[in-house]
């Protein structure tokens, strides 16, 4: 269990693992607080006399080590990560089998697929900025709860148009936690070690694909996964649903029970006493059993953000603070699309809507085409067959589809170890660039081949490339911004990335019966457009958090 704190910000939990314990009157000391300087540390003193350092955040960070906090950390952030992959994958399992029961035309699946990335645009910037505002580690509880708790309601929804709400709650808090997790976590690692950390948690989200690959390769096709819930059929498909939401539940109380505020976040609102108490419980982990003493020390914070709260909080009626904080919610991307921020901004802006146009696009559909090719073929050889749902058949379930699915999924782990061994060295901007063409290039090849064999040699081709370039842009969307934009600038170029996944799903759920080439070429298109377009990034290889 954990305990409550009283503090300026409101109600602070103290982590199981800390080892020791803040004293109530601790908490509000703004004793020594300075204006936020990264550029070097200071010497204070305290009534006594003595001299006491006073360290910025990276200083502080590197005097807590690296060790045993650290991988624990990537554990559960890692969880929380592949959480969200399973909630938002397990759709694309499900279209194959559950197109039957739900009745579904494709243009009906391409909405569903659709639904959970217009609820993850809708919760992105909300859940961003109520992270820079209220704390990293509360709104990743909520949001991962909210993920959870409405994907399995999903299972029990008998008509579409329910499944189709109840999956787009869902997608409001995979918004949250997907860009939130990665802001928690850049800001524990220390500079040198930060990419390298930052893509290991990429890789988690291979982890998840590969979860629900397997899940529905080890479910659905299974006859015993099939009862009767009252009037509901309870279909082996919404076991699988049920078994998805599992993780984010699990994660949410991982982090609700576990987990310390993000030390950096504590500096910013000028909470130095709780920032120290997170830096000595970082040190007192990586340091176990080797008997080193962390010696006494301040921190260099800044209260501003605090005290922005504290005027919203004061400040009229209910409609009048309500007005405050909808302008205050503006402000990020004012300032992000302004001064020195401008013109990166706008470039992360189209990469983002490149990538998850095509990323989203082409996965989200890749077991609906499987499916489609069974007979042999390429993916568009088959397209012209008749929609109608009264000449589809569901069942048996086709247990190639779920395992070619699994093949595809396992092809993300040659990317994801090349991102942990080069990610510092070559740098993020690099990486991205690359790995955008040759996944525009394998995408293409999609569509020329005129096997089966060949378009899931190249499926996996497109996963292992694609995941490079998710990676590397996950360490420079953390690197480019400061801590007090970070989490606002993921949450709304993730939003982004939403509409055009949405727009992905659509455009390949009306026109995959009529016209396969051209998603599919659209999709080639993009990527390539986003691979040069990176290139006007500026290099964050190994700088520091500002």
């Amino acid at each position: 269990m954990s305990r409550h704190a009283h503090t300026g910000d409101g109600e602070a939990r103290e982590p199981l693992l800390t080892g020791d314990h803040l004293q109530p009157n601790e908490l509000d000391s703004d004793e020594g607080e300075i204006i936020f300087d990264r550029s070097a540390s200071d010497i204070t003193h305290d009534a006594g006399g003595s001299a006491q350092r006073r360290l910025t955040f990276e200083e502080a960070v590197e005097e807590a080590g690296f060790g045993l906090f650290h991988w624990l950390l990537l554990v559960a952030c890692g969880w929380a990560n592949a959480s969200d992959a399973v909630e938002i994958l397990c759709v694309s399992f499900l279209l194959p089998t559950a197109r039957c029961d739900l009745l579904l035309s494709s243009s009906d699946m391409g909405l569903l697929t659709a639904s959970i990335f217009l609820g993850m645009m809708v919760g992105g910037y909300m859940w961003g900025f109520l992270a820079d505002q209220r704390g990293r580690r509360r709104v990743l509880v909520v949001s991962l709860t909210v993920n959870g708790l409405f994907g399995g309601l999903a299972s029990m929804a008998p008509w579409f148009w329910l499944f189709l709400l109840l999956r787009f709650i869902s997608g409001v808090g995979v918004g949250g936690s997907i860009p939130v997790i990665f802001s928690y976590f850049s800001e524990f690692m220390p500079r040198l070690r930060r990419g390298a950390m930052i893509s290991a948690l990429a890789t988690f989200w291979m982890a998840g694909n590969i979860l629900a690959a397997g899940l529905a390769w080890l479910v659905i096709p299974r006859t015993w996964a099939h009862f009767s819930l009252g009037r509901l059929d309870f279909q082996s498909w919404r076991v699988f649903v049920v078994l998805c939401s599992v993780p984010s539940l699990s994660s949410a109380l991982l982090f609700k029970l576990l987990m310390p505020e993000s030390p950096k976040f504590l500096m910013e609102m000028g909470r130095e006493k709780e920032a120290i108490h997170v830096f000595r419980m970082m040190f007192e982990l990586n340091m176990w059993r080797k008997g080193k003493a962390l010696p006494e020390f301040g921190l260099c914070t800044s209260s501003k953000q605090r005290r922005k709260l504290d005027d919203i909080k004061t400040c009229g009626s209910r409609k009048e603070r309500l007005g405050s904080i909808v302008k205050k919610g503006l402000v990020p991307i004012i300032q992000m699309f302004d001064g020195p921020l401008k013109s990166r901004s706008i470039v992360l802006l189209i990469v983002f809507y490149c990538i998850s146009f095509g990323y989203y696009g082409l996965w989200m559909w890749f077991p609906e085409l499987f499916a489609r090719i069974e007979d042999g073929g390429s993916p568009c050889a088959n397209m012209s067959r008749p929609s109608s749902l009264s000449n589809q058949s569901c069942y048996p379930v086709k247990t190639a589809v779920y395992m070619e699915g699994f093949i595809i999924a396992a092809s993300n782990l040659p990317g994801n170890i090349f991102t942990i061994l080069r990610m510092d060295s070559t740098g993020g901007k690099a990486l991205l660039s690359c790995s955008l063409l040759v996944s525009s290039v394998s995408v293409f090849l999609i569509y020329v081949v005129q096997t089966k064999a060949q378009s899931l040699v190249l499926s996996c081709v497109f996963s292992g490339v694609s995941v490079i370039a998710w990676n590397a842009l996950d360490v420079v969307g953390t690197e480019l911004y400061p801590t007090h934009l970070r989490s606002s600038a993921l949450g709304f170029f993730t939003g982004v990335g939403r509409v055009a996944a949405i727009m992905g799903n659509v455009v390949f759920g009306n026109l995959v019966d009529t016209n396969c080439a051209v998603p599919v070429l659209l999709v080639s298109a993009l990527l390539l457009t986003g691979g040069f377009v990176a290139l006007l990034l500026p290099q964050t290889r190994q700088t520091e958090l500002t």
